[in-house]
């Protein structure tokens, strides 16, 4: 693609980026083929291929973006199924990573948008606000008719039925390998899935120490910046995506680290991208340290080899590939893989590559096209007959279990429990 950006408007680090990767396109339209929103919606605007071109448009005339294109790119998913398809390795990621950022500092929303915006931003990155936030939704689901808004009728309709209470292993402290230490790692343990499910970071501290892992929980970790890095908020998302990086080189120049395991994916493709994110910052050196350290628990239980698998029932798993690992990380067949070693059936949907729909806070920001791609991909994992379904991200496990009665586990609780743990509460509890 021809572009036509001025010298000073490429001394924007940001800009530059995108010129390469406006440049990289050729316009084969392959990734149209894959898109989850445009197979929802057939509009050429909400393809890969329609936005690239609107950002190209707003970016190279420096514009302020009309309702219209925001609306559009507002859309996108960033499931990047287009990044997995396109023959040319365009960026996609890093091109709609940035025109965001260029919306939210020129394009001044609606108000009932912007105050959405912000209340988002401020209650899901902080598990405690968050889980005041789901006590309250759930006090008020009875009166869900009442809302005139669905973006709000989808906030109440996110709260579980059991919201847990905070889980003592996410304070900062050190829990020692079983046997002889093999390695020393630090686990991400995320904001929102802290509040919505403390089994999946039980689950994997079980299942790393029983395979000789010391795993430490350092002091300050928090939210990656992963949500509020792709709502275009920059500089929120930067300072928590720092607060991270100091915290886990704290643990590298002290006792040191061989990972940073990661068991929400949207986490972890945002995490092994901190080197990009943080190029033209003095933290760059340790930016890019954090995001080769990191690795999805699926990665580390691979290079460790199951001990002793067998333990678990051998059930019928429908597996969910979430966007964030198979297109964000290019993790495919290793959940996989670990799952059938466990001693599982492993079955996989129709149309695997498509989108559930979660993607962050997209099902609350675009609730009817998050619905119409849950009701699909719940179709699908249905008609194999599944026992549990299997998900390696939160969003997506709540997402689809708010749309199915067949039980939605993380992997590294389906692992864990082959391997000696605690057969899954909702394995337990049917749902």
């Amino acid at each position: 693609m021809q572009t036509n950006f001025t010298a000073e408007q490429l001394a924007d680090p940001g800009t530059a980026r995108a010129n390469e990767i406006l440049r990289s396109c050729v316009h084969c339209g392959f990734c149209t083929a894959t898109c989850p929103t445009y197979k929802v919606l057939g509009d050429e605007l909400d393809s890969p291929r329609g936005r690239i071109y609107l950002i190209k448009d707003m970016l190279e005339n420096g514009k302020v973006p009309d309702a219209k294109t925001v609306g559009h790119i507002d859309r996108c998913l960033s499931c990047l199924s287009c990044m997995t398809t396109c023959p040319s390795g365009v960026h996609y990621m890093h091109l709609v990573d940035h025109a965001r950022d260029y919306i939210e500092k020129t394009y001044r929303r609606p108000l009932g948008e912007r105050a959405l915006r912000w209340l988002l931003a401020k209650i899901l990155p902080y598990p405690g606000r968050f889980r005041l936030a789901l006590m309250g939704a759930k006090l008020a689901r009875p009166f869900r008719r009442l809302v005139p808004d669905a973006r709000l009728r989808a906030m109440l309709d996110m709260a579980p039925r059991d919201i847990p209470p905070p889980s003592l292993n996410d304070r900062p402290q050190v829990f020692a390998a079983e046997g002889s230490r093999r390695k020393r790692v630090a686990l991400l343990i995320g904001c929102a899935q802290r509040a919505l499910n403390t089994d999946i970071n039980d689950a994997t501290i079980r299942l790393l120490r029983r395979h000789g892992c010391e795993v430490v929980i350092p002091r300050g970790l928090g939210c990656c910046g992963a949500l509020t890095h792709h709502m275009g908020k920059t500089g929120e998302s930067h300072a928590m995506a720092a607060a991270n990086i100091r915290a886990l080189m704290a643990e590298v120049a002290g006792e040191g680290l061989d990972a940073v395991v990661i068991n929400t994916s949207g986490c972890g493709t945002t995490v092994k991208d901190y080197g990009h994110m943080f190029a033209d910052d003095p933290l760059a050196a340790d930016a890019a340290r954090v995001a080769a350290l990191a690795k999805d628990i699926t990665e580390i239980m691979a290079d460790l080899g199951l001990r002793e698998p067998g333990h678990a029932e051998p059930l019928r798993v429908g597996y969910h590939a979430a966007c964030s690992l198979q297109h964000g990380q290019q993790i495919r067949a290793t959940p996989k893989e670990l799952l059938a070693a466990a001693g599982f059936t492993v079955l996989e949907p129709k149309d695997a590559h498509l989108c559930c729909g979660s993607a962050g806070t997209y099902n609350l920001m675009q609730p009817a096209i998050s619905a119409d791609l849950r009701r699909r991909k719940v179709e699908t994992l249905e008609a194999l007959t599944p026992q549990v379904i299997s998900a390696g991200n939160i969003g997506c496990m709540m997402q689809i279990g708010s749309g199915t009665g067949v039980p939605v586990v993380h992997t590294a609780e389906l692992l864990d429990w082959a391997t000696g743990g605690p057969k899954p509460a909702a394995l337990v509890r049917g749902v």
